[in-house]
This record gives structure tokens, C-alpha cells and sequence, in this order.
């Protein structure tokens, strides 16, 4: 009788990610990039500190931190905190056909005259490069008031207006490292604030609670 080969052992399971060991495999293939420092990126933080004054506008809180910088404070210390953030979309009138050929000829009308430039500069001595140059500009005008009204044609059911959008702060913070918060605050009290609306953390009340 001819022994019986035994049968080869199983081999333990190996433990596979969430994706049925896909995530593994990515991990063992991912190389770093060259152009890395072999850190990881750091995640953004909300800055910690203290309150030192509380704004309206973008542009007071900006112009305080100006007065730290000629008060040769040291503003790497300081943060500008901005709080309920809101998405405006300004609508700026209703877009036509014609309003769209004028943008898009606009916009192809830059190109073109950028292509002018560069015959101009790489070729000034050829008979006529500024002929050339010209016509770039008109072709490009052209083609870009077409494509616009393509364009327009294209999303004219969807969406009929011109808009702009910007994503703004109902109120900005100045948030301050604690050990320079209070000379921070004194900087700003004893400094000429024009505009009533900023209001700033009164130094009895000891301050603002911190930004955690």
C-alpha cells in the first residue's frame, strides 16, 4: 500500500480591513512622495487662548492686528477667529444672450491678446507680427463670445442670473496666547479705536473665558 500524502496545513487567516483587506494592500503599495519631508501634514486647529477683542468686520479685526505690529507686538501669537460662518450669494442682475457673449468675448479676448504678445516677443522682425497679433486677439474674441452663448444656451433653463459668492463671519475674534494676552489687550485699549462697533474685553472682568 502506497502511504497517503498528508494533507498540507491550513494557514491561519490573515485579518483583513474593512474593504476585504483592500485598505491593506493600498498601505503596503503607498510610497511616499519624493517631494515630501516624510512628515505628515499637519490638521488644521482652532487656536487656543484667550479673547482680547471682538469685531464686526474682517477689516477692523485686521487693522487692530496692524496697531500689535507697529506696537512691536509679537503677532505670531495672535489668531483671527471668525465665527458663524454664512455662504452669500449676491445676485448681480439677469443674464441675457447678450450678456453672455460680451463675458465670454471678453474673456477669449485676454487670450488672444496674450497669443499677440507672444509673436510679438518671439518674432518682433517677421512682416507682419502686429497684423498677426491683432488678428489673435479678434479670433479669440470671437470663439470666446461663442462658446458663451453655447454656454448659456446649454444651462439657460437652470440658471438665468449672474451672481457673486463669498463665505463671511457674522463676528471675528482676536485670540491671543494667554502669557501675552494682557499686554495684547492694553495695546489695543490705549490705542485710537475710530469705530464704535468694536468691542473689546474688558481687562476688570478678566478677560474673555479661553477659546477651547
Amino acid at each position: 500500500m502506497h502511504p497517503v500524502p498528508a494533507a498540507p496545513l491550513a494557514r491561519p487567516a490573515t485579518p483583513r480591513g474593512r474593504f476585504g483587506g483592500f485598505s491593506d494592500r493600498m498601505g503596503a503599495m503607498t510610497t511616499p512622495s519624493p517631494f515630501s519631508s516624510g512628515r505628515r501634514p499637519l490638521e488644521p486647529q482652532l487656536p487656543r487662548g484667550e479673547v482680547v477683542a471682538s469685531y464686526g468686520t474682517y477689516l477692523e479685526a485686521q487693522q487692530a492686528v496692524d496697531r500689535l505690529v507697529k506696537a512691536d507686538f509679537s503677532v505670531k501669537d495672535v489668531s483671527i477667529v471668525g465665527n458663524d460662518l454664512k455662504s452669500v450669494e449676491h445676485v448681480t442682475g439677469r443674464l441675457t444672450y447678450g450678456r453672455a457673449f460680451g463675458a465670454g468675448a471678453l474673456s477669449g479676448l485676454y487670450f488672444g491678446v496674450f497669443i499677440g504678445i507672444v509673436f510679438v516677443l518671439f518674432s518682433p522682425t517677421s512682416p507682419g507680427v502686429l497684423s498677426v497679433a491683432l488678428a489673435a486677439a479678434l479670433i479669440g474674441a470671437g470663439f470666446g463670445g461663442l462658446f458663451g452663448v453655447v454656454s448659456y444656451a446649454a444651462t439657460r433653463r437652470i440658471r438665468d442670473f449672474t451672481s457673486t459668492r463669498a463665505v463671511i463671519a457674522a463676528s471675528y475674534e482676536l485670540v491671543v496666547e494667554p502669557a501675552t494676552a494682557n499686554r495684547a489687550r492694553n495695546l489695543l485699549e490705549s490705542g485710537a479705536v475710530t469705530d464704535g462697533s468694536a468691542g473689546l474685553a474688558d481687562p476688570a472682568d478678566g478677560g474673555a473665558p479661553p477659546v477651547r
